[in-house]
């Protein structure tokens, strides 16, 4: 077969992938493809922290009563719960029921808040503040550090960093995040490696 053959042949299947609604899977595959280059988790390891979210959100629709508004971020096995209850009982919960999911959770850190659902306008800056944050850290000059591989949650404008990274990185990043206009305070949930 001609190379001009294989290249119609490539572009024929993409064609039928596109048009058969599996652009997702591919784009979406190629995504999970590249961030596991980056990450410092094993496929393995990004996958359950996929699925220990899902099962957090599973579990905390079926016990906790309506008007909570809960965000759960998996991270090599170490879950952050953030966001607000309508009850010191339901935050409690919220986090036994997380403890409890398997693939086995290794950690959790409460940071749920008894109140009112925050605003569309508090949602959207903490959005724009996590946006600010992860550009922020492009800043830092340290071989062998990659961005990307630092999770960055905002929350009532209080930044939460999670990742697997050496000391310096973390001490790099946090101080970036604690820079950035409208950062309130910076939490640093980061686990060491060498």
């Amino acid at each position: 077969m001609k190379i001009w053959q294989l290249g119609r042949m490539a572009v024929g299947v993409l064609s039928v992938m596109l048009l058969s609604g599996c652009a997702g899977l591919l784009i979406g595959g190629t995504a999970v493809g590249v961030s596991v280059v980056h990450d410092r988790r094993t496929t393995g390891t990004l996958v359950d922290d996929q699925t220990i979210e899902l099962k957090v959100y599973g579990a905390l629709n079926g016990e906790l009563p309506p008007g909570n508004r809960i965000n759960a971020t998996s991270y090599n096995g170490v879950v952050l719960l953030t966001g607000e209850v309508i009850s010191e009982e339901a935050r409690q919960k919220a986090e036994v029921a997380t403890r409890n999911i398997v693939p086995p959770v290794r950690e959790v850190f409460n940071e749920l808040v008894v109140g009112p659902p925050d605003s569309l306008s508090t949602r959207s800056n903490d959005a724009f503040l996590t946006t600010k944050v992860k550009t922020a850290l492009f800043q830092i000059k340290i071989a062998d550090f990659d961005p990307t591989r630092v999770k960055v949650v905002t929350e009532r404008s209080v930044v939460y960093l999670m990742g697997l990274v050496r000391p310096n990185e973390a001490d790099a990043s946090a101080n970036v995040a604690s820079q950035v206009s409208g950062v309130r305070q910076v939490v640093t949930l980061f686990e060491f490696i060498n």
